[in-house]
């Protein structure tokens, strides 16, 4: 198999994210540098939607492909944004316009608890009737006011408490362990060995 992946994504703060979780193992190409068309996301969970976009690439690359589906889930939501975490605030809405709404959303609500999760699916070829599915999740909770510079998305409102920051705070390396990401690639390096042996 090949040691080039396509990773299903265009955002550069995820592929970012991968080659420094991957990119010892791996090369990874960004589907749009490769001029993939994007798979139309019509899954109702995380899974479904990693699982379309990695089958998407694969079938317009011929590479193996991973994909991921993350997102933020508030529980006084009941789960938003969930899937729709990228354009909570309308199709291409920015992060500052995503992070403004869930204040709004959020605004006298005491029940500020949520997680990060990611589902992060690999297959081998478009038709791989066995994909290796990875997931993780990462609890906190949401504050109010923006902290910290580093990282993308809700990362600035997203406080762990046990480390008194913000995901945004944390250094990437921190964050690339301790994330829902972070948990996934982990769990999917340890499957790739173990089937590719």
């Amino acid at each position: 198999m090949s040691s080039k992946i396509v990773v299903a994504t265009g955002n550069r703060g995820k592929l970012a994210e991968f080659s420094q979780l991957l990119g010892e193992r791996f090369e990874l190409l960004s589907q749009k540098d490769l001029k993939v068309d994007e798979a139309e996301e019509t899954g109702l969970s995380f899974v479904e939607n990693a699982l379309l976009k990695a089958r998407n690439a694969a079938a317009q690359t011929g590479l193996p492909a991973l994909a991921d589906d993350s997102g933020l889930c508030v529980n006084a939501l009941n789960g938003a944004p969930g899937i729709y975490s990228a354009r909570f605030a309308g199709d291409g809405a920015s992060d500052t316009d995503n992070n403004a709404k869930l204040v709004e959303k959020l605004a006298g609500e005491n029940n500020r608890r949520a997680h990060f999760h990611c589902a992060l699916v690999f297959v081998r070829h478009a038709t791989d009737p066995a994909p290796i599915i990875c997931e993780g999740r990462w609890p906190g909770e949401i504050i109010d006011t923006a902290r910290g510079g580093n990282g993308f998305g809700y990362d600035p409102h997203f406080y762990v408490a046990a480390l008194d920051k913000t995901a945004a705070e944390l250094p990437p390396e921190d964050k690339n362990r301790l994330s829902h990401r972070g948990q996934a690639v982990a769990a999917f390096v340890e499957r790739f060995k173990e089937e590719m042996r």
